[in-house]
């Protein structure tokens, strides 16, 4: 996939999405959209009960993930869980533009640390066992990489953009 410009920073809250995804930007001169600003009022009153949401309510944000990043006239990188196939499939499908996926990936520990350290965030730690088990990693056919998180951010952040200079070969 040559000139791929389009990218999902993606895995289970804690992971350092939103980190990675605003250097990956930076890096690359590309739109930053952070899909946790396009939840509903709804679905954030929904985690922040410690409720997880159901594809009922994941489908229509990710419509408007995938519509702000159709309406982008430059390169995307997004920053959205992405944690199963079929969301996937339905950004790539609604953009209807190649989509790289860097998957930020740690352990049940390293995340729920994380978690724990973080203030002023709508998810609870307790919802991070059901987004593991909603996890589906990238599959063979499935355009991405996947990156161990256990590391510094400048690690990881080179592994990113190592992947990202590989398609756009």
């Amino acid at each position: 996939m040559s000139n791929l410009n389009h990218f999902v920073v993606m895995g289970v809250t804690a992971c350092g999405k939103s980190t990675i995804a605003a250097l990956l930007a930076e890096h690359l001169g590309a739109t930053l959209i952070e899909a946790d600003e396009l939840h509903s009022e709804a679905n954030i009153e929904k985690m922040r009960r410690g409720e997880a949401l159901s594809d009922d309510d994941r489908w229509p944000w990710l419509n408007r993930v995938a519509n702000t990043m159709q309406a982008c006239n430059t390169g995307v990188v997004v920053s959205c869980s992405a944690l199963r196939r079929a969301y996937r499939d339905k950004l790539l499908n609604n953009t209807g533009a190649p989509i790289g996926f860097v998957h930020l990936n740690a352990s049940h520990a390293v995340i729920a640390s994380r978690m724990s350290n973080r203030e002023n965030h709508f998810m609870p730690v307790g919802l991070l066992d059901s987004q593991l088990a909603l996890l589906e990693p990238l599959e063979y056919d499935e355009n991405g990489v996947v990156i161990d998180i256990d590391q510094t951010i400048a690690d990881v952040v080179s592994e990113a953009i190592e992947f990202v200079t590989k398609q756009h070969r």
